[in-house]
């Protein structure tokens, strides 16, 4: 029949066209996610990729699309609510992936005109948005750009040179902390056109709590009032810790249970080995994702590092620091009822990421003993 042969032809052009996409896409790009949560050290992860030449790097885009739902949905936050966050989020991610950074238009505010804005969110945390061919205010000699100086000179954002910048590259990273579970992302890891690897980065949640408490002063009062007290405030939303711990526990077992749709896709680190060991834990991330690591990322970290007094290692999300006595300086900021707390409710994850507890306020402040156990997480190859 004529109208089955149209069909059929139709359907076999598609397939051509899916088995070209996928056999290109796979040997030009590798996908990275980098999974986290808020204070677990994202920031400065992400940098190990964003200072490669050949990655076009993405500082949380998820943003975009929780700034733009969140006041549309419930505020019970249902299960249906969250199912349509996380396939906004996925959707978003396939285009990126696919360097198709129009799509994400749609969920910046205002509503970028003639693919243009200047409201990307973090625009200047991406070396590839600023520098050529995206921004000609640099050199390509000048690889150390301030963020607010790439923002301040580059100016409004063309999307297009945008996109063009990511399909030059041959690897394309993005760093979010608005997905909580690895198990949410199955449908990316399993869609055959995308090549994607994630890094699930994680952090003793007692430094994150810590963390959070100094950088989100507002929001984390009634933790400070305990802290100064010794009482914990009775309205105090213990939320903040446990769902930390529960969403942790959640995704680290699924991912350390090696599913077969994780095989090749799926690497554990943990914060606290790479603060301690910066370059060798990246050369080991590089290795699982077959890539070579240039010697811009060496001497980036190199020079970051090492710790600094001046006001870019004191930012939020500054990227300078002493590493290695940021792993556990917490310990100096918590009281030991909060860390007790902390142990209580959180005792299956740390145990399974090999984090000690502490049995007395003696113990918690000497940090001549770690609290990080040596545990080795091998990449599900």
């Amino acid at each position: 029949m004529l109208g089955q042969d149209t069909v059929d032809s139709s359907f076999d052009q598609r397939i051509c066209d899916d088995f070209l996409y996928f056999s290109s896409n796979t040997s030009r790009k590798t996908h990275i996610l980098i999974l986290a949560t808020t204070r677990s050290g994202s920031s400065f992860f992400g940098q190990l990729f964003n200072q490669h030449q050949d990655v076009f790097y993405l500082f949380e885009p998820l943003y975009h699309v929780h700034n733009t739902l969140l006041p549309r949905l419930s505020h019970s936050r249902t299960t249906s609510d969250t199912r349509v966050m996380l396939g906004a989020s996925r959707d978003l991610l396939r285009s990126l992936y696919d360097c198709d950074l129009y799509f994400l238009e749609s969920y910046i505010k205002p509503q970028p005109a003639n693919h243009t804005t200047v409201n990307l969110f973090r625009r200047g945390a991406s070396r590839a948005l600023c520098s050529l061919p995206v921004c000609d205010a640099f050199s390509p000699a000048e690889t150390n750009v301030d963020e607010g100086e790439c923002i301040r000179r580059c100016g409004v954002l063309n999307m297009t040179l945008a996109s063009d910048s990511c399909r030059e590259r041959r690897h394309v990273a993005i760093k979010t902390v608005r997905i909580p579970d690895v198990n949410d992302l199955r449908a990316l890891v399993e869609d055959p056109r995308l090549n994607l690897k994630v890094i699930q980065l994680v952090r003793d949640p007692r430094g994150i709590l810590a963390s959070r408490i100094e950088t989100f002063r507002d929001t984390y009062r009634l933790w400070r009032i305990w802290r100064a007290t010794g009482r914990r405030p009775y309205n105090l939303d213990l939320s903040q810790l446990t769902t930390v711990c529960e969403d942790f526990l959640g995704s680290v077992t699924t991912g350390l249970s090696k599913p077969p749709w994780l095989r090749g896709r799926y690497m554990l680190v943990r914060y606290e080995d790479l603060a301690r060991n910066p370059l060798q834990k990246t050369q080991e991330i590089y290795r699982y994702l077959g890539l070579v690591m240039d010697k811009s990322v060496g001497d980036w970290i190199h020079n970051n590092t090492r710790g600094r007094n001046d006001l870019s290692a004191k930012h939020k999300y500054g990227t300078v620091r002493d590493s290695a006595a940021n792993a556990e300086n917490w310990r100096l900021k918590l009281s030991y009822d909060m860390v007790d707390y902390a142990q209580s409710v959180c005792q299956q994850v740390l145990q399974e990421l090999g984090y000690k507890t502490v049995r007395s306020p003696d113990e918690l402040k000497n940090l001549s003993l770690t609290l990080i156990e040596d545990k080795t997480f091998v990449p599900f190859l």
